[in-house]
Protein backbone atom coordinates (compact mmCIF):
# COMPACT_ATOMS: atom_id res chain seq x y z
CA UNK A 1 0.00 0.00 0.00
CA UNK A 2 1.56 3.30 -1.14
CA UNK A 3 -1.38 5.68 -0.96
CA UNK A 4 -1.34 8.51 1.55
CA UNK A 5 -4.31 9.72 3.55
CA UNK A 6 -5.34 13.00 5.11
CA UNK A 7 -7.74 14.04 7.85
CA UNK A 8 -10.28 16.79 7.23
CA UNK A 9 -11.93 18.45 10.24
CA UNK A 10 -15.11 20.45 9.74
CA UNK A 11 -16.38 22.59 12.61
CA UNK A 12 -20.03 23.33 11.89
CA UNK A 13 -22.55 25.28 13.93
CA UNK A 14 -23.65 22.18 15.88
CA UNK A 15 -20.88 19.60 15.59
CA UNK A 16 -17.41 18.57 14.48
CA UNK A 17 -17.02 16.15 11.58
CA UNK A 18 -13.85 14.16 10.87
CA UNK A 19 -13.16 12.58 7.48
CA UNK A 20 -10.28 10.34 6.41
CA UNK A 21 -9.59 10.65 2.67
CA UNK A 22 -7.38 8.81 0.18
CA UNK A 23 -5.26 11.49 -1.53
CA UNK A 24 -5.00 9.56 -4.80
CA UNK A 25 -8.61 8.52 -5.36
CA UNK A 26 -10.62 10.88 -3.14
CA UNK A 27 -12.18 7.83 -1.47
CA UNK A 28 -13.78 8.75 1.84
CA UNK A 29 -12.41 5.97 4.00
CA UNK A 30 -14.15 6.81 7.28
CA UNK A 31 -16.02 9.59 8.99
CA UNK A 32 -17.54 10.48 12.33
CA UNK A 33 -19.40 13.35 13.98
CA UNK A 34 -19.51 14.68 17.52
CA UNK A 35 -22.09 17.22 18.69
CA UNK A 36 -21.01 20.03 21.02
CA UNK A 37 -22.31 18.98 24.42
CA UNK A 38 -22.81 22.41 25.99
CA UNK A 39 -24.24 23.84 22.79
CA UNK A 40 -26.83 21.05 22.60
CA UNK A 41 -27.88 21.91 26.13
CA UNK A 42 -28.56 25.47 24.99
CA UNK A 43 -25.92 26.98 27.25
CA UNK A 44 -24.62 30.52 26.78
CA UNK A 45 -27.19 31.37 24.09
CA UNK A 46 -30.13 33.78 24.25
CA UNK A 47 -31.96 33.46 20.91
CA UNK A 48 -34.34 36.31 21.73
CA UNK A 49 -31.30 38.61 21.88
CA UNK A 50 -29.57 36.95 18.89
CA UNK A 51 -26.79 35.86 21.27
CA UNK A 52 -25.05 32.62 20.24
CA UNK A 53 -21.83 31.69 22.04
CA UNK A 54 -19.80 28.47 22.08
CA UNK A 55 -17.42 27.24 24.75
CA UNK A 56 -13.91 26.33 23.51
CA UNK A 57 -14.07 23.11 25.52
CA UNK A 58 -16.83 21.96 23.16
CA UNK A 59 -14.40 22.31 20.27
CA UNK A 60 -11.56 20.46 21.98
CA UNK A 61 -13.61 17.66 23.50
CA UNK A 62 -15.55 17.02 20.31
CA UNK A 63 -12.35 17.04 18.22
CA UNK A 64 -10.72 14.40 20.38
CA UNK A 65 -13.85 12.25 20.35
CA UNK A 66 -14.53 12.53 16.63
CA UNK A 67 -10.98 11.90 15.43
CA UNK A 68 -10.56 8.84 17.59
CA UNK A 69 -13.89 7.45 16.38
CA UNK A 70 -13.04 8.05 12.72
CA UNK A 71 -9.64 6.40 13.13
CA UNK A 72 -11.19 3.35 14.82
CA UNK A 73 -12.90 2.65 11.52
CA UNK A 74 -9.57 2.63 9.65
CA UNK A 75 -7.03 -0.16 9.37
CA UNK A 76 -3.72 0.24 11.23
CA UNK A 77 -1.99 0.70 7.88
CA UNK A 78 -4.23 3.62 6.95
CA UNK A 79 -3.71 5.28 10.34
CA UNK A 80 0.07 5.10 9.85
CA UNK A 81 -0.21 6.77 6.45
CA UNK A 82 -2.18 9.84 7.51
CA UNK A 83 0.07 12.60 6.26
CA UNK A 84 -1.74 15.84 7.04
CA UNK A 85 -4.67 17.62 8.67
CA UNK A 86 -6.92 20.36 7.28
CA UNK A 87 -9.43 22.41 9.26
CA UNK A 88 -12.47 24.50 8.41
CA UNK A 89 -14.80 26.30 10.80
CA UNK A 90 -17.70 28.71 10.87
CA UNK A 91 -16.93 32.40 10.72
CA UNK A 92 -16.66 35.05 11.67
CA UNK A 93 -16.42 33.29 15.06
CA UNK A 94 -13.87 35.25 17.15
CA UNK A 95 -12.82 34.91 20.79
CA UNK A 96 -10.84 36.98 23.28
CA UNK A 97 -7.50 35.42 24.31
CA UNK A 98 -4.76 36.21 26.81
CA UNK A 99 -1.08 36.79 25.98
CA UNK A 100 -0.49 33.05 25.54
CA UNK A 101 -3.39 32.73 23.12
CA UNK A 102 -5.64 30.92 25.59
CA UNK A 103 -9.35 31.72 25.17
CA UNK A 104 -10.50 33.50 28.30
CA UNK A 105 -13.30 30.97 28.81
CA UNK A 106 -10.64 28.33 29.52
CA UNK A 107 -9.58 30.31 32.59
CA UNK A 108 -11.43 29.71 35.87
CA UNK A 109 -12.42 33.36 36.20
CA UNK A 110 -14.26 33.35 32.87
CA UNK A 111 -15.37 29.75 32.37
CA UNK A 112 -19.09 30.62 32.56
CA UNK A 113 -18.89 34.05 30.93
CA UNK A 114 -20.41 34.03 27.40
CA UNK A 115 -18.42 37.15 26.46
CA UNK A 116 -15.22 35.17 27.02
CA UNK A 117 -16.31 32.45 24.57
CA UNK A 118 -16.31 32.12 20.80
CA UNK A 119 -18.97 34.38 19.28
CA UNK A 120 -20.69 32.21 16.68
CA UNK A 121 -21.10 33.54 13.15
CA UNK A 122 -24.85 33.99 13.54
CA UNK A 123 -24.60 36.03 16.74
CA UNK A 124 -26.17 39.40 15.83
CA UNK A 125 -25.72 41.25 19.10
CA UNK A 126 -23.44 43.76 17.34
CA UNK A 127 -25.91 45.35 14.89
CA UNK A 128 -25.30 48.81 16.42
CA UNK A 129 -21.53 48.42 16.18
CA UNK A 130 -21.72 47.29 12.54
CA UNK A 131 -23.75 50.39 11.69
CA UNK A 132 -21.11 52.57 13.35
CA UNK A 133 -18.31 50.86 11.41
CA UNK A 134 -20.14 51.50 8.15
CA UNK A 135 -20.83 55.13 9.03
CA UNK A 136 -17.17 55.79 9.83
CA UNK A 137 -15.82 53.84 6.84
CA UNK A 138 -18.03 55.75 4.45
CA UNK A 139 -17.58 59.23 5.91
CA UNK A 140 -14.29 59.59 7.81
CA UNK A 141 -12.40 60.97 4.81
CA UNK A 142 -9.86 58.16 4.57
CA UNK A 143 -9.85 54.70 3.00
CA UNK A 144 -13.25 52.99 2.83
CA UNK A 145 -12.18 49.74 4.45
CA UNK A 146 -15.48 48.09 3.50
CA UNK A 147 -14.77 48.31 -0.24
CA UNK A 148 -13.62 44.66 -0.52
CA UNK A 149 -16.36 43.52 1.87
CA UNK A 150 -19.07 44.43 -0.63
CA UNK A 151 -19.27 47.99 0.71
CA UNK A 152 -21.25 47.04 3.81
CA UNK A 153 -19.86 45.70 7.10
CA UNK A 154 -21.98 43.13 8.94
CA UNK A 155 -22.75 42.41 12.59
CA UNK A 156 -21.72 38.82 11.82
CA UNK A 157 -18.09 39.90 11.48
CA UNK A 158 -14.90 40.35 13.49
CA UNK A 159 -14.64 44.05 14.43
CA UNK A 160 -18.33 44.55 15.20
CA UNK A 161 -18.36 41.59 17.58
CA UNK A 162 -15.15 42.63 19.31
CA UNK A 163 -16.33 46.19 19.83
CA UNK A 164 -19.66 45.01 21.22
CA UNK A 165 -17.97 42.79 23.83
CA UNK A 166 -15.39 45.45 24.77
CA UNK A 167 -18.22 47.87 25.46
CA UNK A 168 -20.35 45.37 27.34
CA UNK A 169 -17.85 43.58 29.57
CA UNK A 170 -15.13 45.44 31.46
CA UNK A 171 -13.54 42.28 32.88
CA UNK A 172 -13.14 40.71 29.45
CA UNK A 173 -11.87 44.02 28.09
CA UNK A 174 -9.14 44.17 30.73
CA UNK A 175 -8.12 40.51 30.37
CA UNK A 176 -8.15 40.28 26.55
CA UNK A 177 -4.67 40.67 25.04
CA UNK A 178 -5.81 39.82 21.54
CA UNK A 179 -8.57 38.07 19.56
CA UNK A 180 -8.53 34.97 17.38
CA UNK A 181 -10.87 33.44 14.84
CA UNK A 182 -11.95 29.84 15.38
CA UNK A 183 -10.37 28.74 12.09
CA UNK A 184 -7.00 30.14 13.23
CA UNK A 185 -7.18 28.85 16.78
CA UNK A 186 -7.83 25.17 16.05
CA UNK A 187 -4.70 24.74 13.85
CA UNK A 188 -2.75 26.81 16.39
CA UNK A 189 -3.75 24.44 19.20
CA UNK A 190 -2.84 21.37 17.15
CA UNK A 191 0.58 22.78 16.28
CA UNK A 192 1.37 24.52 19.56
CA UNK A 193 1.57 27.89 17.78
CA UNK A 194 -0.93 29.73 19.96
CA UNK A 195 1.00 32.99 20.43
CA UNK A 196 -1.51 35.50 18.99
CA UNK A 197 1.34 37.62 17.59
CA UNK A 198 2.82 34.79 15.53
CA UNK A 199 0.03 32.28 14.83
CA UNK A 200 -0.75 32.02 11.13
CA UNK A 201 -3.98 33.82 10.29
CA UNK A 202 -6.28 32.77 7.47
CA UNK A 203 -6.26 35.02 4.39
CA UNK A 204 -9.88 34.04 3.81
CA UNK A 205 -11.19 35.05 7.22
CA UNK A 206 -9.00 38.13 7.63
CA UNK A 207 -9.91 39.50 4.22
CA UNK A 208 -13.60 38.78 4.40
CA UNK A 209 -14.37 39.46 8.06
CA UNK A 210 -11.66 41.79 9.41
CA UNK A 211 -11.20 44.21 6.45
CA UNK A 212 -7.61 43.03 5.88
CA UNK A 213 -6.20 43.80 2.43
CA UNK A 214 -2.79 44.13 0.81
CA UNK A 215 -3.87 47.46 -0.73
CA UNK A 216 -3.64 49.15 2.68
CA UNK A 217 -0.94 46.88 4.11
CA UNK A 218 -3.12 44.76 6.36
CA UNK A 219 -5.85 45.64 8.81
CA UNK A 220 -7.62 49.01 9.04
CA UNK A 221 -5.36 51.76 10.35
CA UNK A 222 -4.94 52.65 14.00
CA UNK A 223 -6.40 56.08 13.22
CA UNK A 224 -9.55 54.52 11.82
CA UNK A 225 -10.01 52.04 14.68
CA UNK A 226 -9.27 54.34 17.61
CA UNK A 227 -11.46 57.01 16.04
CA UNK A 228 -14.28 54.50 15.80
CA UNK A 229 -13.98 53.87 19.54
CA UNK A 230 -11.03 54.50 21.91
CA UNK A 231 -11.61 50.97 23.29
CA UNK A 232 -10.01 49.67 20.07
CA UNK A 233 -6.85 51.77 20.53
CA UNK A 234 -3.72 49.62 20.44
CA UNK A 235 -5.50 46.40 19.50
CA UNK A 236 -4.29 46.44 15.89
CA UNK A 237 -0.65 45.94 16.92
CA UNK A 238 -1.68 42.92 19.02
CA UNK A 239 -3.32 41.19 16.07
CA UNK A 240 -1.46 40.51 12.79
CA UNK A 241 -0.13 41.98 9.55
CA UNK A 242 0.49 38.95 7.36
CA UNK A 243 -2.08 36.35 6.29
CA UNK A 244 -1.77 32.91 4.72
CA UNK A 245 -3.71 30.79 2.26
CA UNK A 246 -4.74 27.20 2.92
CA UNK A 247 -1.99 25.95 0.62
CA UNK A 248 0.44 26.69 3.46
CA UNK A 249 1.24 24.95 6.73
CA UNK A 250 0.16 26.40 10.05
CA UNK A 251 2.73 24.11 11.63
CA UNK A 252 3.18 20.46 12.59
CA UNK A 253 1.15 18.30 14.94
CA UNK A 254 2.53 18.38 18.47
CA UNK A 255 3.46 15.23 20.37
CA UNK A 256 0.71 15.96 22.91
CA UNK A 257 -2.07 16.18 20.34
CA UNK A 258 -0.62 13.30 18.35
CA UNK A 259 -1.03 11.15 21.47
CA UNK A 260 -4.55 12.39 22.18
CA UNK A 261 -5.68 11.89 18.59
CA UNK A 262 -3.61 8.74 17.94
CA UNK A 263 -1.98 10.26 14.89
CA UNK A 264 1.66 10.44 13.79
CA UNK A 265 3.47 13.31 15.50
CA UNK A 266 4.89 16.02 13.29
CA UNK A 267 2.47 15.72 10.37
CA UNK A 268 1.62 19.04 8.68
CA UNK A 269 -1.50 20.98 9.66
CA UNK A 270 -2.81 23.35 7.00
CA UNK A 271 -3.77 26.95 7.65
CA UNK A 272 -7.47 26.99 8.50
CA UNK A 273 -10.32 28.49 6.52
CA UNK A 274 -14.09 28.93 6.51
CA UNK A 275 -16.38 25.95 6.03
CA UNK A 276 -18.14 27.24 2.91
CA UNK A 277 -14.86 27.98 1.16
CA UNK A 278 -13.51 24.50 1.72
CA UNK A 279 -16.91 23.06 0.80
CA UNK A 280 -16.51 24.76 -2.58
CA UNK A 281 -13.08 23.16 -2.97
CA UNK A 282 -14.52 19.77 -1.99
CA UNK A 283 -17.17 20.21 -4.71
CA UNK A 284 -14.53 20.99 -7.36
CA UNK A 285 -15.03 24.73 -7.78
CA UNK A 286 -13.86 26.14 -11.11
CA UNK A 287 -14.23 29.26 -13.22
CA UNK A 288 -17.78 30.30 -14.17
CA UNK A 289 -19.31 27.90 -11.63
CA UNK A 290 -21.47 29.13 -8.74
CA UNK A 291 -21.14 26.83 -5.74
CA UNK A 292 -23.92 26.93 -3.13
CA UNK A 293 -22.83 25.52 0.22
CA UNK A 294 -26.20 24.85 1.83
CA UNK A 295 -26.52 24.35 5.57
CA UNK A 296 -28.02 26.40 8.37
CA UNK A 297 -27.22 29.34 6.08
CA UNK A 298 -26.03 29.45 2.45
CA UNK A 299 -22.66 30.59 1.15
CA UNK A 300 -22.50 31.33 -2.60
CA UNK A 301 -19.00 31.32 -4.10
CA UNK A 302 -17.41 31.93 -7.46
CA UNK A 303 -13.74 32.30 -8.41
CA UNK A 304 -12.45 34.74 -11.02
CA UNK A 305 -8.95 35.18 -12.46
CA UNK A 306 -7.39 38.61 -11.97
CA UNK A 307 -7.57 39.51 -15.65
CA UNK A 308 -11.34 38.90 -15.71
CA UNK A 309 -12.10 41.40 -12.95
CA UNK A 310 -9.19 43.83 -12.89
CA UNK A 311 -9.76 46.63 -10.40
CA UNK A 312 -13.55 46.35 -10.47
CA UNK A 313 -15.15 46.38 -7.02
CA UNK A 314 -18.32 44.31 -6.61
CA UNK A 315 -20.59 46.10 -4.17
CA UNK A 316 -23.28 44.43 -2.09
CA UNK A 317 -21.60 41.05 -1.66
CA UNK A 318 -19.68 39.67 1.32
CA UNK A 319 -16.19 40.04 -0.06
CA UNK A 320 -13.68 39.65 -2.86
CA UNK A 321 -10.25 38.49 -1.77
CA UNK A 322 -7.38 36.98 -3.73
CA UNK A 323 -6.53 33.52 -2.42
CA UNK A 324 -9.61 33.23 -0.22
CA UNK A 325 -10.64 30.04 -2.05
CA UNK A 326 -7.72 29.05 -4.29
CA UNK A 327 -4.40 30.91 -4.62
CA UNK A 328 -4.22 32.81 -7.88
CA UNK A 329 -7.95 33.49 -8.07
CA UNK A 330 -10.13 36.16 -6.54
CA UNK A 331 -12.87 34.54 -4.48
CA UNK A 332 -16.24 36.28 -4.48
CA UNK A 333 -18.69 35.44 -1.69
CA UNK A 334 -22.37 36.14 -1.26
CA UNK A 335 -24.83 34.41 1.02
CA UNK A 336 -28.10 34.10 2.87
CA UNK A 337 -28.09 34.38 6.65
CA UNK A 338 -30.59 31.55 7.02
CA UNK A 339 -31.46 28.51 4.93
CA UNK A 340 -31.83 25.29 6.89
CA UNK A 341 -32.46 27.50 9.90
CA UNK A 342 -35.68 28.71 8.21
CA UNK A 343 -37.04 25.18 7.97
CA UNK A 344 -35.85 24.32 11.48
CA UNK A 345 -37.62 27.42 12.82
CA UNK A 346 -40.90 26.40 11.18
CA UNK A 347 -40.58 22.88 12.59
CA UNK A 348 -40.01 24.30 16.07
CA UNK A 349 -43.00 26.60 15.66
CA UNK A 350 -45.30 23.72 14.73
CA UNK A 351 -43.97 21.38 17.40
CA UNK A 352 -44.22 23.84 20.30
CA UNK A 353 -47.75 22.75 21.36
CA UNK A 354 -46.75 19.10 21.04
CA UNK A 355 -43.73 19.56 23.29
CA UNK A 356 -45.62 21.68 25.82
CA UNK A 357 -48.64 19.36 26.10
CA UNK A 358 -46.81 16.03 26.12
CA UNK A 359 -44.30 17.30 28.67
CA UNK A 360 -47.20 18.07 31.04
CA UNK A 361 -48.89 14.67 30.67
CA UNK A 362 -49.13 12.51 33.76
CA UNK A 363 -48.29 8.85 33.44
CA UNK A 364 -45.49 8.38 30.89
CA UNK A 365 -41.99 8.76 32.32
CA UNK A 366 -39.80 11.65 31.22
CA UNK A 367 -37.69 9.58 28.82
CA UNK A 368 -40.74 8.11 27.08
CA UNK A 369 -42.26 11.57 26.63
CA UNK A 370 -39.00 12.88 25.22
CA UNK A 371 -38.77 9.93 22.80
CA UNK A 372 -42.31 10.59 21.57
CA UNK A 373 -41.61 14.30 21.06
CA UNK A 374 -38.34 13.70 19.22
CA UNK A 375 -39.89 10.98 17.10
CA UNK A 376 -42.64 13.29 15.91
CA UNK A 377 -40.33 16.28 15.43
CA UNK A 378 -38.03 14.17 13.30
CA UNK A 379 -40.86 13.44 10.87
CA UNK A 380 -42.37 16.93 10.60
CA UNK A 381 -40.20 18.28 7.80
CA UNK A 382 -40.44 15.07 5.81
CA UNK A 383 -44.21 15.10 5.95
CA UNK A 384 -44.38 18.81 5.15
CA UNK A 385 -42.16 18.19 2.15
CA UNK A 386 -44.39 15.38 0.87
CA UNK A 387 -47.50 17.55 1.02
CA UNK A 388 -45.86 20.80 -0.17
CA UNK A 389 -44.50 19.02 -3.23
CA UNK A 390 -48.07 18.21 -4.31
CA UNK A 391 -49.09 21.87 -4.32
CA UNK A 392 -48.97 23.94 -7.52
CA UNK A 393 -47.02 27.15 -7.89
CA UNK A 394 -49.55 29.71 -6.65
CA UNK A 395 -49.28 33.24 -7.92
CA UNK A 396 -51.98 34.26 -5.44
CA UNK A 397 -50.89 32.04 -2.55
CA UNK A 398 -48.81 32.85 0.54
CA UNK A 399 -45.52 34.65 0.01
CA UNK A 400 -42.52 34.67 2.33
CA UNK A 401 -39.33 36.65 2.71
CA UNK A 402 -36.37 34.67 4.04
CA UNK A 403 -34.75 37.38 6.18
CA UNK A 404 -35.56 35.58 9.44
CA UNK A 405 -31.90 35.98 10.44
CA UNK A 406 -31.36 39.26 8.65
CA UNK A 407 -30.02 39.69 5.11
CA UNK A 408 -26.46 38.91 4.15
CA UNK A 409 -26.61 39.59 0.38
CA UNK A 410 -27.26 41.77 -1.53
CA UNK A 411 -26.09 44.54 0.83
CA UNK A 412 -25.90 43.10 4.35
CA UNK A 413 -28.47 44.29 6.87
CA UNK A 414 -28.91 42.04 9.89
CA UNK A 415 -31.61 44.28 11.34
CA UNK A 416 -34.08 43.19 8.65
CA UNK A 417 -36.84 40.72 9.47
CA UNK A 418 -38.58 37.92 7.62
CA UNK A 419 -42.21 38.01 6.57
CA UNK A 420 -45.11 35.77 5.52
CA UNK A 421 -48.07 37.42 3.81
CA UNK A 422 -51.12 36.41 1.77
CA UNK A 423 -52.55 34.11 4.43
CA UNK A 424 -56.24 33.28 4.78
CA UNK A 425 -58.30 30.76 6.74
CA UNK A 426 -57.71 28.13 4.06
CA UNK A 427 -53.91 28.36 4.23
CA UNK A 428 -52.35 25.08 5.34
CA UNK A 429 -49.04 24.31 7.04
CA UNK A 430 -47.68 22.66 3.83
CA UNK A 431 -48.58 25.83 1.88
CA UNK A 432 -46.65 27.98 4.34
CA UNK A 433 -43.74 25.56 4.21
CA UNK A 434 -43.74 25.71 0.40
CA UNK A 435 -43.70 29.51 0.60
CA UNK A 436 -40.66 29.36 2.93
CA UNK A 437 -38.82 27.01 0.53
CA UNK A 438 -39.64 29.34 -2.35
CA UNK A 439 -38.42 32.29 -0.27
CA UNK A 440 -35.00 30.72 0.23
CA UNK A 441 -34.86 30.01 -3.51
CA UNK A 442 -35.77 33.61 -4.34
CA UNK A 443 -32.97 34.75 -2.05
CA UNK A 444 -30.49 32.76 -4.12
CA UNK A 445 -32.00 34.17 -7.32
CA UNK A 446 -31.43 37.72 -6.06
CA UNK A 447 -27.77 36.82 -5.49
CA UNK A 448 -27.22 35.25 -8.92
CA UNK A 449 -28.90 38.24 -10.55
CA UNK A 450 -26.57 40.55 -8.62
CA UNK A 451 -23.47 38.66 -9.85
CA UNK A 452 -24.72 38.66 -13.45
CA UNK A 453 -25.55 42.38 -13.27
CA UNK A 454 -21.89 42.91 -12.35
CA UNK A 455 -20.85 41.09 -15.58
CA UNK A 456 -19.69 37.94 -13.80
CA UNK A 457 -20.35 34.81 -15.83
CA UNK A 458 -22.24 31.90 -14.30
CA UNK A 459 -22.47 28.88 -16.60
CA UNK A 460 -23.23 26.18 -14.03
CA UNK A 461 -24.53 25.84 -10.49
CA UNK A 462 -23.29 23.28 -7.97
CA UNK A 463 -25.10 22.46 -4.73
CA UNK A 464 -23.31 21.12 -1.66
CA UNK A 465 -24.77 19.83 1.60
CA UNK A 466 -27.20 17.42 3.19
CA UNK A 467 -30.40 19.23 2.17
CA UNK A 468 -29.78 19.14 -1.62
CA UNK A 469 -28.75 15.50 -1.36
CA UNK A 470 -31.75 14.42 0.71
CA UNK A 471 -34.58 16.77 -0.22
CA UNK A 472 -35.39 16.64 -3.92
CA UNK A 473 -38.25 19.11 -3.48
CA UNK A 474 -36.05 21.89 -2.12
CA UNK A 475 -33.41 21.53 -4.83
CA UNK A 476 -36.08 21.32 -7.55
CA UNK A 477 -37.68 24.57 -6.38
CA UNK A 478 -34.26 26.27 -6.43
CA UNK A 479 -33.62 24.87 -9.91
CA UNK A 480 -36.99 26.13 -11.18
CA UNK A 481 -36.56 29.56 -9.61
CA UNK A 482 -33.04 29.96 -11.04
CA UNK A 483 -34.12 28.41 -14.35
CA UNK A 484 -30.72 26.75 -14.53
CA UNK A 485 -29.60 23.12 -14.08
CA UNK A 486 -28.12 22.40 -10.66
CA UNK A 487 -25.50 19.71 -10.05
CA UNK A 488 -25.60 18.08 -6.63
CA UNK A 489 -22.27 17.01 -5.11
CA UNK A 490 -22.25 13.35 -4.14
CA UNK A 491 -20.24 13.78 -0.95
CA UNK A 492 -22.26 14.37 2.20
CA UNK A 493 -19.12 15.86 3.71
CA UNK A 494 -17.84 18.25 1.04
CA UNK A 495 -16.54 20.76 3.61
CA UNK A 496 -14.51 18.11 5.46
CA UNK A 497 -13.39 16.78 2.06
CA UNK A 498 -12.23 20.27 1.13
CA UNK A 499 -10.33 20.43 4.41
CA UNK A 500 -8.67 17.15 3.44
CA UNK A 501 -7.72 18.63 0.07
CA UNK A 502 -6.03 21.60 1.78
CA UNK A 503 -4.10 19.12 3.94
CA UNK A 504 -2.90 17.29 0.82
CA UNK A 505 -1.66 20.56 -0.72
CA UNK A 506 -0.07 21.92 2.47
CA UNK A 507 1.68 18.58 3.02
CA UNK A 508 3.09 18.66 -0.52
CA UNK A 509 1.27 15.50 -1.61
CA UNK A 510 -0.23 17.46 -4.51
CA UNK A 511 1.61 20.40 -5.96
CA UNK A 512 -1.37 22.73 -6.25
CA UNK A 513 -5.12 22.88 -5.78
CA UNK A 514 -5.94 22.12 -9.40
CA UNK A 515 -4.14 18.78 -9.17
CA UNK A 516 -5.59 18.01 -5.75
CA UNK A 517 -9.14 18.83 -6.86
CA UNK A 518 -8.76 16.68 -9.96
CA UNK A 519 -7.76 13.71 -7.80
CA UNK A 520 -9.90 14.21 -4.71
CA UNK A 521 -12.98 16.41 -5.28
CA UNK A 522 -16.48 14.97 -5.10
CA UNK A 523 -18.28 13.76 -8.22
CA UNK A 524 -21.95 14.71 -8.71
CA UNK A 525 -24.76 12.40 -7.77
CA UNK A 526 -27.44 14.03 -9.94
CA UNK A 527 -28.15 17.04 -12.14
CA UNK A 528 -31.54 18.63 -11.54
CA UNK A 529 -33.16 20.37 -14.54
CA UNK A 530 -35.76 23.17 -14.45
CA UNK A 531 -39.38 22.63 -15.41
CA UNK A 532 -40.19 25.20 -18.11
CA UNK A 533 -43.74 26.00 -16.92
CA UNK A 534 -42.80 26.37 -13.24
CA UNK A 535 -39.76 28.45 -14.17
CA UNK A 536 -41.99 30.89 -16.06
CA UNK A 537 -44.46 31.04 -13.17
CA UNK A 538 -41.70 31.71 -10.65
CA UNK A 539 -40.21 34.42 -12.83
CA UNK A 540 -43.55 36.25 -12.92
CA UNK A 541 -43.99 35.78 -9.18
CA UNK A 542 -40.48 37.05 -8.49
CA UNK A 543 -40.82 40.09 -10.72
CA UNK A 544 -44.31 41.06 -9.59
CA UNK A 545 -44.51 40.17 -5.92
CA UNK A 546 -41.20 39.22 -4.29
CA UNK A 547 -39.40 42.39 -5.28
CA UNK A 548 -42.41 44.36 -4.09
CA UNK A 549 -42.41 42.50 -0.78
CA UNK A 550 -38.71 43.33 -0.28
CA UNK A 551 -39.54 47.04 -0.54
CA UNK A 552 -42.24 47.01 2.14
Amino acid sequence: MSAKYVLGLEYGSDLVRALVVNTESGEEVSSSVSFYRRWREGKYCVPSLNQFRQHPLDYLESMEEVVNEALKQCSPEVRKRIAGIGVDTTGSTPCAVNREGIPLALLDEFKENPNAMFILWKDHTAVKEAAEINERAWNWGGVDYTRYEGGVYSSEWFWAKILHVLREDEKVREAAFSWVEQCDWIPAVLTGQTDPLTMKRSRCTAGLKAMWHEEWNGLPSEEFLSGLDPLLAGLRERLYEKTYTTSEKAGNLTAEWAKRLRLPAGIPVAVGSLDGYLGAIGAGIRERALVMIMGTSICHLIIVPHEAIGKKIIRGICGQIEGSVIPGYIGLEAGQSSFGDVYAWFRSLLSWPLRAIISDLEGPDTQLKENIIKGVEKKILGRLTEEAEKLPVEETGPLALDWLNGRRTPFADQALKGAIIGLNLATTAPAVFRALVEATAFGTKAITEHFIKENLEIEEVIAVGGIPRKNNFVIQVITDVLNMPVKVAESEEACALGAGITAAVAAGIHGDFQKAIEKMASPYTVTCYPDKLRAEQYQRLYERDIRGLEKI
